[in-house]
């Protein structure tokens, strides 16, 4: 279990969006480890002294090893309305994934079909429909390239199990460090190199438009593969 820091993104009377370390759960599970909920409600009774329990509703989850933006409410009617852009699939989300090959395509569009194996806690792909799978879609670019490892973007048009992870594996680009959907070899720390880069929606309350972003984890294969991608973006 990582040492936890908290990285606040976004904060207000209606949201809290956080970057989330690789390795964090998102929701407590049956691991009995911390969780981000717990870390975050726990930051909230101490910042503003409240007694007793403390509201924080969870929008939507990323994975254990993933690393990136978590949108979280402090309200449940903020809640109930971003239930429903997410639903509605007004929240633009937007990845970056360190893969061990080069792309087919310097881009493409990938739409296939996905079913989960609840006991293995994987997920497989089909070409074509099949009894209890559901339709899974993507968007990737490549953005850059090191020695050994390249850099796409990504956003997910549909949100299933391990989506991202499954289908970039079956491209033949399977994540750093994600060995489960191929990769060579696990990441020291047992994270994967894919990190929620990005959301947009418009604020549930306020009615306006939010781009949030978050920054690459600190560490030698991240830095050095973005750094040009995050210098193009600060100069843009």
């Amino acid at each position: 279990m990582p040492k936890i820091q908290l990285d606040i993104i976004f904060e207000d009377n209606h949201l809290l969006v956080v970057n989330k370390q690789a390795g964090v759960l998102v929701q407590p599970d049956k691991s009995g480890d911390t969780a981000l909920e717990e870390i975050m409600k726990e930051y909230l009774k101490e910042k503003f002294h409240k007694p007793g329990e403390v509201y924080l509703g969870v929008c939507h989850r990323i994975d254990r090893p993933v690393s990136g933006i978590v949108v979280m409410t402090r309200t449940s009617k903020a809640l109930a309305r971003m239930n429903e852009l997410f639903k509605s699939r007004e929240v633009k989300k937007t990845y970056w994934a360190v893969v061990q090959n080069e792309p087919p395509a310097k881009e493409g569009h990938l739409v296939q079909w996905l079913k989960k194996d609840e006991k293995r806690n994987i997920s497989r792909l089909w070409d074509k429909e099949v009894p209890g799978s559901q339709r899974c879609e993507l968007t990737y670019k490549w953005i850059n390239s090191s020695e050994r490892y390249h850099l796409l973007e990504v956003n997910p048009l549909t949100g299933r199990h391990h989506q991202i992870r499954v289908q970039l594996s079956k491209m033949g680009c399977p994540i750093k460090g994600d060995v489960k959907y191929g990769a060579k070899r696990t990441n020291p720390d047992g994270s994967i190199h894919l990190h929620a880069r990005q959301i947009e929606f418009i604020h549930p309350v306020k009615k306006d438009l939010l781009v949030l972003t978050a920054p690459v984890p600190n560490e030698v294969v991240w830095k050095a593969i973005s750094a040009t991608a995050e210098n193009d973006k600060s100069n843009s």
